[in-house]
């Protein structure tokens, strides 16, 4: 491979006078005025002019939690109006794939309609304004979670495939330990060691037990209180006693909804030398993301959980470290120049975008935050603590209930994971589908977690900016339903 300097695809050639060079991430906008047409869009986000009258419907917008109104919030999402085994729907599996407001489902079909081509390196006006709208949206996504640079922002195609990506990765490098930058190879002994907490989702503990099984590297798990939260006690003694090297941690957990201290896991790991994943998958749908001010090595999220489409995933990483990681796969785009003995490496963050992207995806996340940015965190998640101190006093209050988790609503998401005694978890949800409710059932891919607490499954009731109380107040009389026909 060679370490040539590398030429960007992203950089048409300026005799076709095709899009100038991306902006500064300093730059507020994300595309110059002579790249894009008034149809396109400027920062990932559909213009008036290509707007639907549906996205009128968007007048709530504030960062006052006093002016919220979840009526017209609600008003945004079609789906919400639909009916769920002939009952109204109410959805309540936001941890597993939220819903998708108007804005982004017209804002995917707009693209479509009219901007839809590949991306970088074309020749026509049409490619250039589908590359505007693809790196318009990493822009967006910069902005959102507070990164440095565009750079630090790769687009993956989910959540899981962003941790494989750095588990991969850095894996690789790790093994050839004699190149290794100290930045990037962490506190390395003679046995590299990954520490996971006990409250991971599958997908930030089975590309570990990849690496290691492919490696020879070690994994722990880092232990949880009775309460929930991670004992951050044995956490300080097992980053002395390890030497860990990488810390990977979920921002929320999927089952529990313990919100875990990122700022004191990241603080702590950096004091020892380790290197910190944390996933974000459950984080950002909850709360306001700085990803500079958590000082976090590598951040994921995944789209649909964000109002967003399937299909694509966000990888943060500190510039420096992305420098020295090895690509994830080889292909398209990801290279300069090729020959057949050799290749050099594009810049990035394109180096890590092997093949064709998720273009309309991209356009589909840049709606998605913008809608939410346009409500407002503080606003999503005042909205979200009234909620959840609601929906948790009235859980606690259905006998034979026992609730997963924190018994308080501080440190807490309106994630709830509990088992009614004496019932199968299958079957209660499915009492609750037939009364229009939308739960889930099972392992909620944590099966070490959810056995380890002694249960062979759950049900989980996951609450969204969309839900409202009066639809906790039906959870509670659904479960009592459906309590006393398993009984």
């Amino acid at each position: 491979m060679s370490t040539a300097s590398p030429r960007p695809p992203t950089r048409p050639m300026k005799e076709h006078n095709h899009r100038k060079d991306f902006p500064s991430s300093t730059d507020e906008g994300s595309v110059t005025e002579d790249s894009v047409t008034e149809d396109s869009i400027t920062g990932g986000s559909v213009t008036e002019s290509s707007v639907t009258e549906d996205f009128v419907k968007e007048d709530f917008v504030t960062e006052s939690s006093a002016n919220f109104s979840i009526e017209s919030i609600r008003a945004n999402f079609p789906a919400l109006s639909s009916l769920n085994a002939g009952k109204p729907l109410v959805y309540l599996d936001s941890a597993a794939s939220a819903l998708k407001p108007r804005r982004v489902i017209d804002s995917i079909s707009h693209f479509y309609l009219s901007d839809y081509a590949n991306v970088h390196r074309s020749a026509h006006s049409l490619g250039e304004r589908a590359t505007a709208h693809y790196e318009g949206a990493r822009d967006t996504v910069q902005r959102t979670i507070g990164a440095r640079s565009r750079e630090e922002i790769i687009f993956t195609k989910n959540a899981t495939e962003s941790i494989n990506l750095v588990a991969s990765s850095w894996g690789r490098l790790v093994s050839r330990s004699g190149a290794l930058q100290n930045s990037l190879k962490g506190s390395i002994s003679s046995v590299p060691t990954i520490a996971v907490s006990g409250m991971e989702h599958h997908s930030n503990l089975v590309p570990w037990q990849f690496l290691c099984e492919h490696y020879g590297y070690r994994l722990i798990h880092l232990p949880l209180t009775e309460a929930g939260e991670l004992d951050l006690s044995s956490y300080r003694d097992l980053l002395q006693e390890h030497r860990v090297s990488m810390v990977a941690v979920s921002h929320i957990s999927n089952v529990l909804g313990t919100i875990n201290p990122i700022s004191d896991i990241v603080s702590l790991a950096h004091e020892h030398g380790s290197l910190v994943l944390v996933d974000g998958s459950q984080g950002l749908p909850h709360l306001s993301v700085d990803v500079s001010a958590l000082d976090v090595d590598f951040y994921v999220f995944t789209g649909h959980k964000v109002y967003g489409p399937s299909g694509i995933g966000v990888l943060y990483g500190k510039r420096a470290l992305l420098e020295e990681l090895p690509p994830y796969q080889g292909g398209g785009e990801m290279v300069e120049r090729v020959n057949f003995s050799d290749f050099s490496l594009n810049k990035l963050p394109w180096k890590f975008e092997a093949g064709t992207p998720p273009i309309a995806q991209a356009v589909g996340l840049s709606a998605s935050l913008d809608f939410m940015s346009r409500i407002g965190w503080s606003s999503i998640s005042a909205h979200e603590s009234d909620l959840c101190d609601f929906v948790l006093e009235k859980l606690l209050g259905v006998s034979s209930l026992r609730l997963l988790g924190l018994r308080r609503s501080s440190s807490r998401a309106p994630i709830f994971s509990f088992v009614l005694e004496g019932t199968n978890a299958f079957d209660v949800a499915s009492l609750l589908d037939k009364q229009g409710f939308c739960c889930r059932a099972g392992f909620h891919c944590a099966e070490p977690l959810i056995r380890g607490l002694g249960f062979q499954g759950c049900v989980r009731a996951s609450f969204g900016l969309y839900n409202k109380q009066d639809e906790g107040e039906g959870l509670i009389e659904a479960l009592e339903k459906a309590r006393s026909m398993l009984s």
